[in-house]
C-alpha cells in the first residue's frame, strides 16, 4: 500500500500543577483553550474541541501520523504555559502537572465525547477533577498508583 492513512482520535486530559485554579476567569479560560487548539494544529494534531474548568483541560484531538502523543502534549503544555505567563500577575506562577491522560475514542463516540467536553462546567458541579480522572482511568482499565497520579 503506497499511501499511509490514519484517523486516530484521542481524548486528552491534564490539570494545572496541584490543581491550582488559575483558569477561573471565563475569558482567560477561553483564550487558553484557543491557544491550546492552535498549538495542537501546529503539530498536525488538530483539536476538535478544547474545554475544561479552572484547574484542568480536556482536548479531543485527531492525532498526526508522524508526531507522538507525548510530543504534542509536551509542546501544548510548554507553549501555553509560556503564553499565559505573559498575562502577568499570579499567572507568572502558572504550571501544568507533569503527567496527562490520553484515551482512545472510537469514531462512533466522537459526538458523545464532544458533548462531554463542552459540558465540563456543569459536570464539575457534581464531581471533582480527581474523582473524574479516577473514573476515566478505571473505565479504560488502567492500573494506577494514587501516589504517582497527582502533582
Amino acid at each position: 500500500m503506497p499511501q499511509s492513512l490514519a484517523q486516530v482520535h484521542v481524548h486528552l486530559i491534564f490539570s494545572t500543577k496541584n490543581r491550582m485554579p488559575f483558569l477561573v476567569d471565563a475569558e482567560l479560560r477561553k483564550e487558553m483553550h484557543a491557544y491550546l487548539a492552535s498549538v495542537m494544529k501546529a503539530y498536525e494534531a488538530p483539536a476538535q474541541i478544547v474545554g475544561g474548568t479552572a484547574d484542568h483541560v480536556h482536548i479531543l484531538s485527531t492525532l498526526s501520523r508522524t508526531t507522538t502523543i507525548a510530543k504534542v502534549i509536551g509542546e501544548a503544555k510548554r507553549n501555553s504555559s509560556k503564553w499565559i505567563k505573559t498575562k502577568g500577575g499570579n499567572l507568572q506562577l502558572f504550571q501544568w502537572q507533569n503527567g496527562y491522560g490520553a484515551f482512545s475514542v472510537s469514531f462512533s463516540k466522537i459526538t458523545e465525547v464532544r458533548e462531554y467536553i463542552s459540558n465540563q462546567m456543569n459536570h464539575h458541579g457534581k464531581l471533582s477533577f480527581q474523582e473524574e480522572y479516577r473514573l476515566f482511568l478505571r473505565k479504560h482499565g488502567l492500573d494506577f498508583d494514587e501516589a504517582h497520579v497527582w502533582d
